[in-house]
């Protein structure tokens, strides 16, 4: 009794769409009308200008015989449409309430609606599922007329809602679905026939004589038989997926012919999944039920308990994980069936790297790099910086992809703007951004936060993410602390540090429970395993769905770590930062027998180096060539999955794989590099670039003090360091600290050829006798950075918050103590000056937006000083620490307006003593020694 009333109190909450309730209410009297606008013409808020072009916006009209309503612009037309009918809801003063009907009266609906769907008014609607019941008609001997019901649980969404009022978990579970259907088909009033043996129903009378010369009619204007490609995937994973080409004449039902591809009589006995992949596709699988589940009238009386297979048979591992549900015996995946207003059966072909496509779309990563049709070159990145460089499917829709594809509910973006002048009251506005929709949640909505970005000074905006089950239970919760100025890139990275997560979850599936909470702790993600668990039960079947291990591909994938490269050299090489295009192609070869065939290529494919958005042996190559030269090279195997996704010839592609060892030849050339936008301002000015004259300074002090060692705070990829051995100084010790991985893994690779091929010409000018890379914050203290000479930190508060900049100053002059300790960092006044030395230049219309609406010289800058705020911040450090400060710059004159383009504050320590407190917090990721050469 207890779950007949927790399965009441679960219908109770169920709730129907507005636009479901309005059609309850007026049917065909309901017009709806949708027309584009555009987005600026929503704005009404005084002096928010929004000049850039936007995509276009729906607004929908409903006409109801009481009244009329017009919505709000939205990005999708059904978005509009369920806008307006609750507008409508609102002002008829309907109460959603007494449109949910009980568990009983739904019963009832559902005896009604099955009468309705075999009447012979049904047979010549729109509806997708009067397609089958047309071809029912045209099956032979006691087939005829036959619907599985599996067809009508699937195809027919009205049913399928009252089968969830009556039993919630008709929504993973489609022989629950079938079960009450078939008890519904049972009662007197239903009059209909439920054939007990072949899961199918069929009128108890034959049609009227017209109806019946109608459709014969229609059957003369039936097109020639269709052959379609699908693919076979059987139930033991020892064996290979197989592609089939059906024929489905005139005269048959399309599920007949793929009962015969599974071995089974006729499609009385099929099972269909929900669509896979894209909404809008009707791929789905095909699949035979359980041998011994014939839903009988004794099966059927208890619709509220649960139908389960109850002979074991085994689990179709590959198909259950696609369809995320449990699949049992050989099935097809195919693309065929009915839609709304056409009676043609649509058809596409599926062929093996369509089923290879679908798997890999099931990671985030696997999203990403079908976005960017670069399967065997993207990965997706590691930061998002703003839209007009970020390549690919945004990370938000990443999110919401990978949502649907497991059938989650739709992730909540809440944005919070921040007004820093009142810390007590700071949070003034928090928006729900759902399906493009912005919510008023508490607070007064801000004006200047709606256009994307807070105009009021000091703001600053953050955005959480939710992640619920498809029962609405919190299943994860994403809050970074990290504040923005935009509300897009506030969006962007919240959801892109959940897809990073999701991401490493996948690749590593046997992650303890610990690990993974561990990464959702750095990532500043709550997790709730109880439901988090519970949505992702197919995690259990990766390990048998891929041929190889999932793991990441870094530089340790390149076979003899070496590459060829031709052509000549035309300029510099790529510096971090810097958007770079490459043609490339990746061959598949085979160790013995030479064999050879093409499986991925791309004419332009850009990324920006450092951003992660490429495999990193990719831009290990590319970092060393220049504009025109191409380079080859061969790695060790991805996982094979991704490798058949990209190959247009699958089958081929399988057989060399499954041939021998295997590994993948690429061939790359560099078309085109485009430095940051803050280096070609500078670039514009001043010769030799600023950067360069950021290391000359450093070095002249260098040379001028005799310094021993240095430590180079934010050290980046290392350009200042290798840039240091190319002069002689007095240096014997040099260690760099970053807080990326990525980027010190190439200051790495860099410093080691540079220092060992240095060190083996025994250069009277090479005195560096060790040089150490560390991986952590540089406001943390590390007894280990304690005692260095001299202490640079070229071009890098900006990038931290003001404070984090301030904390830094604290503890470098405090606890480490170096004698020297050189800051630079840009001057804001002289902004305008480098801006307009690009005006003149010929650039791309989104740089020109990116320029117009610049307000620092880097997206990612937190901040830039005037000179006041500059001397006021570095005198303060000064005067806490006993230092003497001296303010310098490079790129201009002191004594003319505005100043120095980059402004430099060199401090002095006034004594020598110090204490050192013992304490290591920085991860070592490179040392040299040159005793160990």
């Amino acid at each position: 009794m207890g779950t007949l009333q927790s399965q009441a109190v679960a219908a109770k909450k169920s709730t129907l769409t507005p636009k479901a309730i309005i059609n309850q209410k007026f049917g065909s009297k309901a017009l709806y009308t949708v027309e584009e606008v555009e987005e600026s013409s929503q704005n009404d808020c005084p002096g928010l200008a929004i000049q850039q072009k936007r995509p276009c916006l729906y607004r929908c009209c409903l006409q109801l015989p009481e009244l009329s309503v017009v919505s709000e612009p939205f990005k999708r037309k059904k978005d509009a449409e369920q806008a307006a009918a609750e507008k409508a809801i609102k002002k008829l003063g309907i109460h959603l309430e007494e449109t949910i009907p009980t568990v009983e009266e739904a019963w009832q609906n559902l005896v009604d609606r099955l009468s309705y769907l075999f009447s012979s008014e049904f047979l010549s609607s729109v509806h997708p599922l009067s397609g089958h019941f047309r071809a029912a008609m045209r099956r032979s001997e006691d087939l005829y007329g036959c619907v599985p019901i599996s067809v009508l649980v699937i195809f027919d969404a009205k049913l399928n809602n009252l089968c969830k009022i009556i039993n919630p978990n008709v929504e993973s579970n489609l022989l629950l679905g079938m079960s009450i259907v078939a008890t519904a088909a049972a009662r007197p009033a239903c009059s209909l026939l439920l054939l007990k043996d072949s899961l199918s129903l069929k009128r108890q009378n034959l049609l009227p004589p017209d109806v019946l010369q109608s459709l014969e009619t229609s059957d003369s204007r039936l097109s020639e038989s269709i052959q379609i490609q699908v693919v076979r995937i059987p139930s033991s994973v020892d064996l290979n997926l197989e592609s089939l080409a059906l024929n489905i004449s005139s005269g048959s039902y399309y599920l007949d012919v793929i009962a015969q591809a599974l071995e089974t009589t006729n499609a009385s006995g099929i099972l269909i999944s929900k669509t896979i992949g894209r909404a809008s596709s009707e791929t789905r699988l095909y699949f035979t039920a359980p041998k011994h589940c014939r839903l009988d009238l004794e099966q059927s009386s208890n619709p509220l308990g649960d139908v389960t297979n109850q002979h074991e048979e085994p689990t179709n591992v590959r198909a259950s994980y696609m369809a995320g549900q449990q699949v049992y015996g050989d099935a097809v995946l195919a693309s065929v069936g009915y839609k709304w207003n056409t009676g043609d059966l649509f058809h596409e072909d599926v062929t093996l790297q369509t089923y290879f496509r679908l798997l890999i779309s099931k990671i985030p990563n696997g999203v990403y790099k079908l976005s960017r049709e670069a399967i065997l070159a993207a990965e997706l990145p590691v930061a998002y910086t703003t839209k007009s460089s970020w390549r690919g499917l945004l990370p938000r829709e990443i999110l919401c992809t990978f949502c649907r594809h497991y059938r989650l509910a739709e992730p909540v973006f809440s944005v919070f703007s921040k007004c820093s002048e009142n810390p007590e009251t700071s949070y003034v506005t928090c928006k729900k951004l759902k399906e493009g929709n912005l919510i008023e949640e508490k607070g007064r909505l801000d004006p200047s936060a709606v256009g994307g970005q807070s105009e009021e000074p000091g703001g600053a905006i953050q955005c959480e993410v939710k992640m619920f089950s498809k029962h609405q239970e919190l299943i994860l919760h994403c809050l970074p602390t990290k504040t923005y100025k935009k509300e897009t890139d506030a969006i962007q990275n919240a959801a892109l540090k959940v897809i990073s997560w999701l991401d490493a979850l996948f690749k590593e599936y046997e992650t303890s429970l610990q690990k993974l909470s561990s990464l959702a702790k750095k990532l500043e993600i709550q997790f709730y395993s109880e439901f988090f668990v519970q949505e992702f039960k197919v995690l259990h079947l990766v390990p048998n769905l891929w041929i190889s291990t999932v793991s990441g591909s870094g530089d340790d994938n390149m076979l003899e770590n070496s590459f060829t490269v031709a052509g000549q050299a035309t300029g510099g090489l790529p510096s971090s930062g810097s958007f770079v295009c490459i043609s490339y192609s990746v061959c598949l070869v085979t160790e013995v027998g030479s064999l050879k065939e093409h499986v991925e290529s791309n004419e332009e494919f850009e990324f920006e180096i450092g951003n992660g958005g490429v495999l990193p042996f990719i831009e290990g190559v590319v970092t060393q060539i220049s504009v025109g030269q191409s380079a080859s090279f061969r790695v060790e195997l991805p996982p094979k999955e991704f490798v058949l996704a990209a190959a247009d010839d699958a089958l081929t592609t399988l057989s060399i794989l499954s041939s021998g060892k295997c590994s993948l030849e690429y061939c790359v050339t560099l078309l085109r590099v485009t430095e940051p936008l803050e280096d070609r301002m500078e670039q514009a000015l001043f010769s030799p670039p600023l950067s360069k004259q950021r290391v000359e300074y450093a070095l002249q002090h260098i040379r001028e003090s005799c310094a021993l060692s240095l430590v180079d705070f934010g050290c980046g990829s290392g350009s200042l360091l290798d840039s240091l051995l190319n002069y002689p100084t007095s240096l014997e010790k040099i260690v760099g600290v970053d807080i990326s991985q990525k980027a010190l893994a190439r200051a790495a690779k860099m410093l080691h050829s540079k220092l060992k091929a240095n060190a083996e010409m025994n250069l009277p000018t090479n005195r560096i006798e060790s040089a150490v890379l560390y991986e952590g914050s540089i406001t943390s203290y590390d007894s280990r950075l304690c005692g260095f000479d001299i202490g640079t930190c070229l071009e890098v508060i900006e990038h931290m918050e003001e404070h984090e900049a301030s904390l830094f100053g604290d503890v470098v002059l405090s606890s480490f103590c170096p004698m020297l300790l050189i800051i630079s960092t840009p001057n804001y006044e002289y902004n305008v000056i480098l801006q307009k030395s690009t005006q003149n230049q010929e650039e791309d219309p989104d740089e020109k937006n990116q320029l117009q609406s610049c307000k620092f010289r880097n997206d990612d800058h937190k901040f830039e000083w005037t000179r006041a705020q500059f001397r006021d911040w570095a005198i303060g450090l000064s005067e806490r620490h006993n230092y003497n400060v001296e303010f310098s710059g490079v790129g201009g004159v002191v004594d003319v307006e505005p100043g120095f383009a980059s402004q430099i504050a060199v401090f002095r320590r006034k004594e020598d003593t110090k204490k050192l407190e013992m304490a290591h917090h920085l991860e070592v990721i490179w040392e040299w020694s040159k005793e160990n050469i």
